[in-house]
């Protein structure tokens, strides 16, 4: 078995959370990426198509980390890595801070500078982006992601796959539904239907362009 870990994803992100995993002592032996990726992301090897997983999986690899933002499709390339023997493991900053009453789950991002709170819940494959909060009795569904300088008060539950834009603030005790889409520098005040897409302060429902 080799203790080198594989990266699914060679973009942007993948470079951040390459940084990120570096600086808590683990290796990265190959990302994989599309066959747009170029050759080398940060100094590792990129290997394009995830075809090559399954040949990683023989060759003894058993720990991953998939570096994709769009989060339905961190979702799926998950699922797909796990049905092939890999363990997720979490890229989270040395300069975050986490409380120890928090449970945190796998497959996670936490940047540096993000607070985590007391008795918060991180699910599976979530991203709490650079210098984001979640303060107490927060819940962040799998493979959500809440985007930098966001604030999120007590007791906010954000569901599965939503996505709150960079600087986003949600007042306490409000439920964000799965699949939403909250602009950059949305004032949330109240709770969110699932599929829902809004922004402005207050937030509101973005309406439809006309044809």
């Amino acid at each position: 078995m080799s203790d080198g870990l594989i990266v699914i994803g060679a973009s942007g992100h993948a470079k951040v959370c390459i940084e990120l995993l570096r600086d808590t002592g683990q290796h990265v032996s190959f990302c994989v990426g599309g066959a747009d990726s170029g050759d080398i992301c940060l100094g590792v090897p990129v290997l394009h198509g995830d075809e090559h997983l399954e040949a990683l999986a023989r060759q003894g690899f058993r720990r991953a980390f998939v570096a994709i933002g769009a989060n339905a499709l961190r979702q799926r390339l998950a699922a797909a890595v796990r049905a092939l023997g890999f363990e997720l493991v979490n890229a989270v900053s040395p300069r975050a801070m986490v409380s120890p009453s928090a449970t945190i789950g796998h497959g996670v991002a936490i940047m540096a500078g993000a607070v985590i709170n007391a008795d918060s819940s991180i699910a599976d494959l979530a991203i709490i982006n650079t210098a984001a909060s979640v303060d107490h009795d927060g819940v962040i569904g799998e493979a959500a992601h809440i985007g930098p300088q966001c604030g999120l008060a007590g007791n906010v539950h954000v569901g599965p796959r939503s996505f709150l834009g960079i600087g986003s603030r949600v007042i306490p005790g409000v439920s964000i539904g799965a699949d939403v889409v909250a602009g950059a520098g949305s004032v949330i005040i109240s709770n969110v239907a699932q599929n829902a897409r809004i922004a402005g302060i207050p937030a509101k429902t973005m309406r439809k362009k006309a044809p």
